[in-house]
């Protein structure tokens, strides 16, 4: 008996010590995109994290687009956005690497053969 309440109270003091390790990254970031023609978009990242689960939404050309599958891991990010684009649903993969008020993102489009755009994201004060 004695034995399951150490693993217990192991178990808890690990999960306090990785949400206080984990990094900050709600609130606003802003992030200037590369997209078509080498031309950048100005678009705004949005994020609530709860645990590992990451939610939000994601500001630019499309309107406000919620974010789904976000994932939160230590300073590891990675969600997806999908919208609809001239009648084609469209699906980016984004992964990310947050360091202090700065996220390095990079982002993939689903089944698509394109080179993956990278940008840098930064916090909104």
């Amino acid at each position: 008996m004695r034995y399951r309440v150490v693993i217990f109270a192991a178990v808890v003091v690990l999960a306090a010590i990785t949400a206080v390790w984990a990094a900050n990254i709600d609130g606003k970031w802003v992030a200037q995109v590369p997209g078509q023609g080498g031309q950048t978009r100005e678009t705004t990242f949005t994020f609530k994290a709860e645990g590992e689960k990451l939610t939000g939404s994601v500001t630019g050309r499309q309107g406000d687009v919620a974010i789904t599958d976000g994932t939160i891991k230590g300073d590891e990010i990675s969600f997806s956005q999908t919208f609809n684009a001239q009648g084609n649903t469209i699906k980016l993969l984004y992964k990310g690497k947050i360091s202090g008020d700065e996220i390095k993102l990079t982002r993939t489009v689903e089944g698509m053969d394109r080179p993956p755009s990278e940008f840098v994201a930064k916090r909104v004060k």
